[in-house]
């Protein structure tokens, strides 16, 4: 009993579909985190864009811009020229940005206004000068690479000479006037198709546009990135600065590139069934899914129990001889035994005198029959000679109805 109970509980239907349950749910979240992976990484990774936090990121002024009340935009794929109101996209290229991916962004921009901030030089370190392996040691600093911005656009552009830090300069842009804060050491441009707008104090541009175009270029980083946080002057400074650009160039907002760093999300058709309006679809075959396999499921229920060969019963053991007379085609010999026992039957509880043959049994029982009756003697007489069990059954009726009424009637 035991081995049969333990059995039956082989398997626990909740526990099987709490497995079904959690490896659906995890099979659909694997999907999702594929094709939703770069639109949920936080890119705080210390580098140049606008989700980075780090000192040489633009994190903060994101966030500036958004608590002011400006509108806007984290670009992860380029988008295409649409005409009317415009944001001012931020390209933030690294010193690792092929040529060609600004001028992709530039082209798909068409005549929408566009801001490029250079990235600074970065520290190169001097093979074999450091103390021990793995420490730090002598670096000397690399410019970033002027072919980052088409020639195309911008015409030829050199860096300028480096000014002293620590200054204010005054600049008017829009129509306003601005002042900013250098850094210790400053990073500018020349170049004969750009206008500047803001000039260093030692020569060259810190923010320049284009004479044929509203593409403006930003020379030093340092004066808008968190960097430039370290101060509340700065921070304003910084503000001030992008408002006027995106007034000057007429911009409905700011819209921050982040596939330069490697933020971009691409167009697949797996992203798309996780996005709008697609998920809608998405979540119709999921639902689907789950009726279906709701209904396959309560198509089973319980295990069955194999049933007994022989049922255990009166009924039952009449129903397989039965079966057994009728498979082995002798279902009618039993037509005289069938009749034996209903005389037999209807003689005890009728008490008949004792000493009758069948004939004189079958004579006293027609006595007891009430007039216009068949007789029992003749469904006697007749039911051994049926020749098809329609005949048998009519007749072994008959002599049941007799033995019902006349027991009944006792």
């Amino acid at each position: 009993m035991s081995g049969a109970a333990a059995n039956e509980r082989a398997f626990d239907p909740r526990l099987i579909g709490g497995v079904i349950a959690i490896g659906i749910i995890a099979f659909i979240a694997l999907w999702a985190l594929i094709a939703l992976g770069p639109d949920l990484r936080s890119g705080n990774d210390g580098k140049g864009h606008a989700l980075s936090r780090g000192a040489p990121g633009f994190g903060g002024i994101v966030d500036l811009l958004e608590r002011a009340g400006a509108e806007v935009e984290l670009r992860r794929r380029p988008e295409r020229y649409g005409g009317g109101d415009q944001p001012l996209l931020i390209l933030t290229p690294t010193h690792r940005t092929q040529p060609g991916e600004v001028a992709e962004l530039l082209n798909a921009q068409g005549g929408a206004p566009t801001l490029v901030i250079l990235p600074k030089w970065y520290a190169l370190p001097i093979p074999n000068e450091a103390e021990k392996p793995g420490w730090s040691g002598p670096a000397m600093a690399v410019p970033p690479p002027l072919r980052l911005l088409p020639e195309a656009r911008f015409g030829a552009v050199e860096l300028g000479p480096r000014g002293a830090g620590g200054q204010r300069v005054r600049g008017e842009v829009a129509g306003r006037a601005i002042e900013l804060i250098l850094p210790k050491q400053v990073q500018t441009i020349k170049g004969d198709a750009l206008d500047t707008l803001i000039a260093a104090p030692g020569g060259g541009a810190l923010l320049a546009r284009a004479k044929n175009a509203d593409l403006y270029i930003l020379a030093d980083p340092d004066l808008v990135d968190n960097f430039a946080f370290a101060s509340r002057d700065k921070a304003r400074g910084a503000a001030l600065l992008l408002d006027a650009i995106g007034e000057d160039a007429n911009a409905s907002g700011f819209a921050f590139d982040l596939t330069l760093a490697g933020f971009g999300g691409g167009r697949s058709l797996l992203r798309f069934a996780f996005v709008p309006p697609f998920i809608g679809i998405t979540l119709c075959v999921i639902a689907a899914g789950l009726l279906a396999l709701w209904q396959a499921w309560m198509r089973f229920g319980p295990a069955l129990r194999p049933a007994r060969a022989i049922p255990v019963s009166k009924a039952a053991l009449i129903a397989n001889s039965a079966e057994l007379i009728a498979q082995a085609g002798r279902d009618l010999d039993g037509a005289r035994a069938y009749v034996a026992n209903q005389r037999g039957a209807i003689a005890r509880r009728l008490h008949a005198p004792a000493g009758l043959d069948e004939a004189e049994t079958d004579g006293w029982i027609d006595r007891h029959l009430p007039a216009g009756r068949e007789p029992f003697s003749a469904l006697a007489r007749r039911l051994p000679l049926a020749r098809s069990p329609h005949e048998f059954l009519e007749d072994a009726q008959a002599l049941h109805d007799i033995r019902k009424d006349l027991l009944r009637d006792s």
